[in-house]
C-alpha cells in the first residue's frame, strides 16, 4: 500500500490530507448529531412538568438551554414566553437558525472535500501523463513496460481521488438529512410547547373574562 502511494507522486499527500479531515468530520458529525443529545424524547414532558410546578426561573432556563439544542430552543421561547405566542415563536426561529447552523458545522468543509479530492487526483494524472509523454519523447514507443508503468502511475491519483470523494459525498448528503430530520423533529417539540402554553392561558383568559 506504502509502494503505491509513494508511486502517485506528491499531489497524494493532499489526497491523504483530504480523507483524513473527511474521516474526522463524518466520525464528529455522527457523534454530535446523536438524537439522544440533539433532541431526547422525555426533554419536553420534563420542561412542561417544571412549567407547571412554576419552578421554571433563570436557573432552570440556564440548565436547559445548556441540555441540549432542543433544549436552547426552548429556553429561548420560554424566555419571552410571557411576550405573547407571537413573540415566543419569533424566539424560537430565531434559536432554530441558530442550531441549524451549529448542526451543520464543517459540513461545509466535507462537500468541498468531495468536490476538490478527484480534481486533485486528476491534476495528478495530468502530471503523470506528461511524464509518460516526455518519456516517449526521450525513449519513443518502443518500451511497452516503461509507457504501462507510467499510465498506471498516473492513474493512481484519479483513483485514490475518486476513493476519497465518493464517501465523502455519501456522508455528507446522509448528514445533510439527518440535520433536517432533527430540525423538523425539534420544531414538531416547540410547536406543542408553545400550543400547550398559550393554549392553557387563552383558556385561563377566557374563564377570567366569563366571571
Amino acid at each position: 500500500m506504502f509502494e503505491i502511494i509513494k508511486s502517485g507522486g506528491i499531489l497524494m499527500a493532499p489526497i491523504l490530507l483530504c480523507s483524513v479531515i473527511a474521516f474526522a468530520i463524518i466520525v464528529e458529525r455522527y457523534w454530535a448529531l446523536r438524537k439522544s443529545k440533539v433532541s431526547p424524547k422525555d426533554q419536553l414532558p420534563q420542561v412542561w412538568a417544571i412549567i407547571k410546578q412554576n419552578k421554571m426561573d433563570g436557573n432552570r432556563l440556564k440548565e436547559l438551554r445548556a441540555s441540549s439544542y432542543l433544549g436552547q430552543i426552548l429556553a429561548a421561547g420560554l424566555a419571552n414566553s410571557k411576550l405573547g405566542r407571537d413573540a415566543m415563536k419569533d424566539s424560537i426561529e430565531e434559536a432554530a437558525s441558530h442550531v441549524a447552523h451549529d448542526m451543520e458545522r464543517f459540513l461545509s468543509t466535507l462537500g468541498t472535500i468531495a468536490m476538490i479530492a478527484p480534481l486533485v487526483g486528476l491534476l495528478g494524472t495530468v502530471f503523470g501523463m506528461i511524464e509518460v509523454f516526455s518519456a516517449i519523447m526521450v525513449q519513443g514507443t518502443g518500451n511497452a513496460g516503461v509507457l504501462a508503468g507510467g499510465i498506471s502511475k498516473a492513474l493512481i491519483t484519479t483513483a485514490a481521488g475518486l476513493s476519497v470523494a465518493i464517501p465523502a459525498v455519501i456522508f455528507h448528503r446522509a448528514l445533510l438529512r439527518r440535520v433536517d430530520e432533527l430540525l423538523v423533529t425539534m420544531e414538531q417539540e416547540c410547536i406543542k410547547l408553545v400550543d400547550v402554553l398559550h393554549g392553557d392561558r387563552a383558556v385561563a383568559n377566557s374563564k377570567g373574562e366569563k366571571k
